[in-house]
């Protein structure tokens, strides 16, 4: 019997050692023949404009018992070929999974059985056939038509997680979703996740908007922004780097609830947790402050990952996290105390601030207040040590130039981040509304710019326009998709739920 391995007899040098760049350009070289040969015998895949597949694989797995002996029509990538004389089995992978195929020359043809066994693996196939179990039990569809829909000139990789350049998984995420059925997953979740964000808002009275994307000042956060030109108008012009300050601006025109989800641009270094290009959700509610936030916060990523996972108790790295409402809540003072042994209400001068930081070995450098020590404190000795879903409230003033001050200690905001496995997901404020208030900070800030602060707030007059219209006491909240994804998806690396991360250009 003539039976061949599961690959394509030009790939067999890849089993078991690495493939050399003479084996590739002898693989693409066949590859390429062969479409030539199917082009001149008027067989050319690629003039094929549509093809109507009545199953994907899931549902023929799924329904084995209602689809036995009937016919069906499926599409997807030949994944694996194992040629058996007059008959041969493969299978095939479509958006929802892979399925088997056996191939017969009697039900298809000496010629068309001919032309399958010169199709490649990674080659797009249609099949037409009757479904079936195989004698050891696994479902399969009977080809009685077969047709090649696109070919494939590239080979696939065969052990993806053994090629030598880490970051192609990045570049090629096509490849990436074709080989790693646990990546395209991952997305399919990631998508389900906004879905259901979706619904909870808009099912609590939100109403989604969209606002611009390009802004005449960047303003919203703390970060470097992107800059372009616009040539009708011969003006520069900045990416967002978040969308708040136009959100809010609908509040003040009496939308009392919006919410955008949206592309942030910041001109920042990319690690695990940060890329240039990712996704936010900012929401705004009229007549509300951040403890209702609070509430919204844990009830929406909780009832999330029910909806997406079936249970808010999940495994991240390794480590469980339980996401069941009520959230743990601590100060920042308070924070710093228990995990870092400074009580810094006791500490009333900026001076023995920055001496008691430098006892427990946080730098002070550029640190010239209060405020910037507490925070500073904090992000090196605390952060790493909130494993559990925590709201940590009361930021410094100094790095809250949009939150309203606390009435009773005016060094610090209505402010909380949260934290989840010793990672911030989000942020939230209850929102700064008095006109004059915010005027000044942003003059602080354009103080800081001056100084060499390229991260420090822009004035934006028009925003200290609308407050002067009038902004009622509102809750704003803004969280991380791309973090939140990767908590719900058990992700280590920010890139893991990028379908395309900004990359680093190969050198050529």
């Amino acid at each position: 019997m003539n039976q061949s391995n599961n690959r394509d007899q030009s790939d067999r040098k890849q089993t078991g050692q690495e493939q050399t760049e003479e084996d590739l350009n002898e693989i693409l070289r066949v590859r390429r023949e062969k479409l030539e040969n199917l082009k001149e015998s008027g067989k050319d895949p690629y003039e094929i404009t549509k093809f109507r597949p009545t199953h994907y694989s899931e549902d023929i797995l799924a329904h084995f018992d209602q689809l036995e002996d009937q016919k069906v029509t499926l599409a997807g990538r030949m994944m694996s070929k194992r040629i058996m004389g007059k008959a041969s089995f493969a299978h095939i992978l479509d958006s929802r999974g892979k399925i088997q195929m056996y191939v017969q020359i009697n039900a298809l043809g000496k010629e068309a059985y001919e032309d399958f066994k010169a199709y490649d693996i990674g080659d797009i196939v249609g099949v037409t056939g009757s479904v079936f179990r195989t004698r050891r039990g696994e479902i399969t569809v009977r080809a009685q038509e077969l047709t090649l829909l696109s070919k494939s000139l590239q080979p696939l990789p065969e052990k993806w997680h053994g090629l030598k350049d880490p970051d192609l998984r990045y570049r090629q995420r096509y490849v990436d979703m074709i080989v790693n059925p646990e990546v395209r997953h991952t997305f399919v979740t990631r998508s389900r996740i906004l879905q259901e964000i979706r619904k909870y808002l808009d099912s609590r009275g939100y109403l989604e908007v969209e606002t611009p994307v390009l802004h005449n000042s960047a303003g919203g956060a703390a970060a470097r922004p992107f800059v372009t030109h616009h040539n009708a108008l011969n003006i520069d012009m900045y990416m967002r780097i978040a969308t708040e300050l136009h959100l809010k601006r609908l509040v003040v025109g009496g939308f009392d609830k919006v919410y955008e989800i949206g592309r942030i641009f910041r001109n920042e270094g990319m690690d695990i947790k940060h890329n240039p290009e990712f996704t936010t959700i900012e929401l705004y509610e009229a007549y509300a402050d951040y403890h209702d936030m609070m509430s919204l916060t844990e009830s929406m990523i909780s009832t999330v990952a029910e909806k997406v996972l079936g249970s808010d108790a999940l495994t991240y790295q390794g480590e469980e996290v339980n996401l069941t409402p009520p959230w743990d809540r601590i100060t920042m003072i308070d924070a710093v105390r228990k995990y870092a042994g400074v009580d810094m209400p006791a500490i009333m001068s900026d001076g023995e601030a920055r001496k008691a930081a430098e006892e427990i070995g946080v730098s002070t450098e550029g640190k010239t207040t209060w405020g910037e020590v507490l925070y500073a404190i904090f992000e090196e000795k605390v952060e790493e040590q909130l494993r559990k879903p925590t709201f940590v409230m009361d930021y410094p003033i100094e790095i809250s130039p949009l939150a309203k001050k606390k009435k009773e200690d005016p060094r610090l905001t209505y402010r909380f981040e949260i934290f989840i496995g010793g990672r911030e997901i989000g942020n939230a404020f209850s929102e700064l509304n008095d006109p004059i208030d915010q005027r000044e900070r942003f003059m602080e800030q354009a103080r800081q710019r001056a100084a060499g602060n390229e991260e420090a707030e822009r004035m934006d007059e028009d925003f200290v326009n609308a407050l002067e219209i009038g902004m009622p006491p509102t809750g704003g909240l803004g969280i991380g998709i791309d973090r939140l994804v990767m908590l719900l998806t058990d992700s280590y690396s920010i890139r893991d739920v990028i379908l395309f991360p900004t990359m680093k250009p190969l050198e050529k």
